[in-house]
């Protein structure tokens, strides 16, 4: 066989296939094969919205997608370069994220007539101009697993359920890696199971063994590793680093880690994750419902807990009148936000940054919150972290703004020692200070911070509800004048965390100039890789990314006028816009998106040429 091999920089693969075809175990068994290999890389995982959503439509259609490269990789890719279809409806939804001339590999035996009928095709794509522009190389991988696992013994179904391992296999002979992570992996998932590590295991094998002998299809791909700075490195998923942050905060902090949950996509995963580590003391609680998951963290920590709670923009209109008693109360709470498409039940599965309003505003009274966001998967284990400081040194609830599209990506993370770790210090009250009866729960430092005094601290005990508080005191009031100090109090003392939050800084592009992007969550990687081209290309463009929302960077406004122009995209209908133009005043451009998609760099580039 005459064999060529091709070296790329990087490159973008998209698997797309019912929910039953493994296409998200698949992607990231290949996603972590590259991480040890040495590669940057970035994933979109891209779930179906039904839960059990009828096979073979384009309803049901799970996708993965990837970009890996021996360069730093921001974004899981615009458009694939490779494309794995497992059946029609796979290739219905995902053909027009496959870049021209692309390449198309085919699962022949999903393109029957029942498939095409369910994927609502009127002719077979195989057969007609669909794929023109596209190179095609078609195999019968459901054909092929079944010749390999004949003599297994196995069910006709549990065959079936092998083939991603087919195409797994086949991507490692294309791509040059080697199949010992994944061969560990299945060890240790199907352990208990034999026979169905056994008939994996062949058919991993057999599918790089049928590249490495079949003459239909000669390429080969060299990706090189990455020129990554030193470290011990780990891919990391947005809610997997999420929970690592809250451990590594509890652990710096000396107090035990309590997270009440009730179960919501995309969410679910941080109780998940924690509730494997109870190594580290954490407890876990699964709730009757949201009310109960965050009431139960207002008890914990009142009784001297790292409190920490998640879930998604349904669960949090929820949580808000309890919210609203932990801003009263003035106790440290964590409140975990991985927004999705909405209003209401929305779209489950899909990303969005639409509950930043929510966040800022969305309780009764003047509730508000410390607002933090994560800019990538890996961030979140950062901003966990930082959100558990402020919560903890400043008593008082921080939401953090998640997204889908964070919690489910991954990428390569170098991850810290525990030495590299700040030190947080609580604001426990000294028992020893006071003489009985002298303790006043609102009595504030400078920073406008009260004391934490929980039960058990004698001569400490004190008034909590969700009535108004007395000023120093903490007994009920009705007195007007009271009210209206306390609500400005409480305003003034998130105003102050100015002064315990870094400077904002400009992450790309000169300090002033034409056209600055401000964004926050999400779209940074988008942005990160449109301003390296633009600036490649020659226009006066800067990148901002701002961490911390609430307050704002108490220098952010002077960046702001530094600039002709600033464009703020959002997955969302414009509310950072909306905050940025009534705080700072400036006619700031909007770039808006509202699909459960993450940007590509493409429509940041096309919007700035636009601007131009």
């Amino acid at each position: 066989m005459n064999e060529t091999q091709k070296e790329l920089k990087e490159i973008t693969i998209l698997f797309a296939g019912d929910s039953g075809d493994g296409m998200q175990l698949t992607g990231n068994e290949f996603a972590n094969t590259n991480a040890l290999f040495g590669n940057d890389l970035a994933t979109f995982p891209n779930f179906p919205a039904e839960i059990r959503a009828p096979l073979g439509t384009v309803a049901g259609v799970s996708g993965f997608q990837m970009k890996f490269g021996s360069t730093e990789v921001f974004t899981p890719g615009d458009q694939a370069d490779v494309m794995v279809a497992m059946n029609s409806a796979g290739l219905k939804s995902s053909l027009h994220n496959v870049r021209r001339d692309g390449l198309v590999i085919i699962n022949t035996s999903g393109f029957d007539r029942k498939n095409l009928k369910l994927a609502n095709y009127e002719t077979n794509p195989l057969e007609d101009d669909t794929l023109k522009n596209y190179r095609v190389f078609q195999m019968d991988i459901t054909k092929l697993t079944q010749e390999t696992l004949k003599e297994s013994g196995l069910s006709r179904k549990d065959i079936e359920r092998s083939k991603n391992m087919f195409v797994l296999g086949y991507l490692y002979w294309m791509f040059n890696r080697k199949m010992d992570g994944t061969e560990a992996f299945l060890t240790r998932k199907f352990a208990s199971k034999p026979e169905i590590l056994k008939a994996n295991l062949s058919v991993l094998k057999a599918g790089y063994h049928y590249g490495d002998t079949t003459e239909t299809f000669t390429s080969r791909y060299e990706v090189k590793k990455a020129d990554l700075p030193k470290g011990k490195y780990r891919s990391i998923m947005g809610n997997q680093a999420t929970a690592m942050g809250l451990i590594a905060a509890a652990q710096q902090s000396g107090l035990q880690l309590f997270y009440g949950s009730y179960p919501i996509t995309p969410a679910s995963d941080i109780l998940h994750e924690l509730a494997k580590h109870k190594n580290f003391g954490v407890k876990t609680f699964q709730a009757e419902d949201e009310i109960a998951a965050v009431t139960a963290c207002i008890g914990a920590s009142f009784g001297g807990a790292l409190a920490t709670t998640g879930s998604s923009g349904p669960g949090i209109a929820l949580k808000g009148e309890a919210l609203g008693l932990a801003v009263m109360l003035e106790i440290p709470l964590v409140v975990v936000n991985v927004q999705r498409g909405g209003p209401s039940t929305g779209l489950p599965t899909k990303t969005e940054q639409s509950d930043l309003m929510q966040a800022l505003y969305g309780r009764n009274g003047e509730a508000q919150t410390m607002v933090i966001a994560p800019a990538t998967p890996k961030d979140a284990f950062e901003t966990a972290f930082e959100a558990c400081r402020l919560a903890i040194e400043h008593m008082m609830p921080v939401m953090m703004l998640s997204d889908g599209y964070i919690a489910n990506g991954s990428e390569p993370w170098a991850f810290p020692s525990a030495a590299d770790l700040p030190t947080i210090t609580p604001k426990f009250a000294d028992p020893s200070k006071y003489a009985p009866k002298e303790y006043q729960p609102y009595k504030r430092d400078e920073h406008l911070v009260r004391e934490w005094a929980i039960p058990g601290m004698p001569g400490l005990e004190h008034r909590v509800g969700g009535l108004e508080k007395e000023d120093l005191t903490g007994n009920v009031s009705y007195d007007p004048e009271n009210h209206e100090h306390m609500v400005k109090t409480r305003a003034a003392k998130i105003k102050k965390i100015e002064n315990d939050i870094p400077l904002q800084t400009i992450d790309q592009g000169a300090e002033k100039g034409k056209l600055l992007i401000l964004a926050w969550g999400s779209p940074y990687g988008a942005i990160k890789t449109a301003v390296r081209q633009l600036l490649e290309e020659g226009y006066d463009v800067s990148h901002a990314h701002i961490k911390y929302l609430n307050p704002f960077p108490k220098n952010l406004g002077d960046i702001l006028k530094n600039y002709d122009k600033v464009l703020i995209p959002e997955i969302n209908d414009g509310q950072l816009d909306i905050l940025i133009r009534y705080k700072f005043l400036i006619p700031s451009v909007r770039l808006c998106k509202i699909k459960g998609l993450p940007f590509t760099a493409g429509e940041i580039i096309e919007k700035v040429k636009e601007i131009y």
